[in-house]
């Protein structure tokens, strides 16, 4: 109890509830009850940003228009991810884009959506380069998130070492340049996978998509988990269309699409095709 007595703000489970419905009818997401805490520490920063003394009036304020929605659903959008992370997916990839443009003789499309800081997209970028051993390979890459200070950190393309730390070294070598002098201990992506990558920021369960497709692949991993399975299945529903015959759909290690069997069917490890409708 003394943790939460000392608490800067009182944080209510009433005030919780209206957290987990706010953030729920405005982005989809799902907040597990075990998140309380997690929610407080987020919220709290916000609180003192504002300058204000209760989440009362925090959540009073943003169920008015308000710039605020941004800073909301950034706080609570959780950026875990890696370079090369879910490894088993990036051989797959390479040879599907290969047998894709031979099949195809067009320029391949793939959207990360759900992208976070960009690890994803520049990985898929990697992959591409390596896959056809050209610098400009015949691919473009989408990569959206919710989360708009994730894409603008995303889009400059420099890291910490730290979170460079697992990628192989060869992959180091060639794709990164490390910093000096003042950006000593950064790296950053050379401007040729960089080039491949357009960010914007997308709301996923928003309105009306601002792009199309076809799609040769998209990876929509780890995103899932913060849906119900109705939102989830109203999401594949809306990428199925986006995807031809023969491309693929990369989710999450804990995620799991039975439940839209009608729409996508499992072709490998947490990869899955769309099903082609009479």
């Amino acid at each position: 109890m003394g943790g939460v007595l000392s608490r800067e703000f009182h944080f209510t489970d009433q005030d919780f509830e209206r957290v987990r419905g706010l953030i729920h009818a405005h982005a989809g997401i799902s907040l597990n009850p075990g998140k309380r805490d997690m929610v407080y520490s987020r919220l709290a920063r916000r609180l003192r940003a504002c300058r204000l003394q209760s989440f009362e009036q925090y959540l009073n304020g943003l169920e008015v228009d308000t710039p605020e929605w941004e800073q909301f659903v950034n706080a609570l959008t959780t950026n875990l991810t890696a370079f090369f992370r879910e490894s088993h997916h990036f051989p797959v990839l390479a040879a599907h884009l290969v047998n894709a443009h031979a099949v195809h003789r067009r320029p391949l499309r793939i959207w990360s959506a759900g992208c976070s800081t960009g690890e994803e997209p520049y990985t898929i970028a990697m992959t591409a380069i390596n896959a056809f051993g050209s610098w400009t390979p015949p691919v473009k890459i989408l990569a959206t998130d919710l989360d708009t200070q994730v894409v603008e950190h995303a889009s400059e393309g420099i890291y910490a070492m730290e979170r460079v730390s697992k990628v192989p070294a060869e992959e180091m070598r060639r794709f990164f340049l490390r910093g000096r002098g003042r950006q000593e201990g950064m790296a950053r992506l050379r401007p040729q996978v960089r080039s491949l990558v357009t960010f914007r920021t997308l709301n996923l369960l928003g309105g009306a998509w601002p792009l199309k497709g076809p799609f040769d692949a998209i990876f929509c991993r780890n995103v899932l988990i913060y849906f119900d399975k109705p939102t989830q299945y109203r999401l594949m529903s809306r990428f199925h269309p986006l995807m031809p015959p023969g491309s693929l759909l990369f989710v999450g290690h804990s995620e799991s699409l039975a439940h839209a069997a009608d729409l996508f069917r499992l072709k490998g490890k947490t990869i899955y095709e769309p099903v082609i409708r009479a």
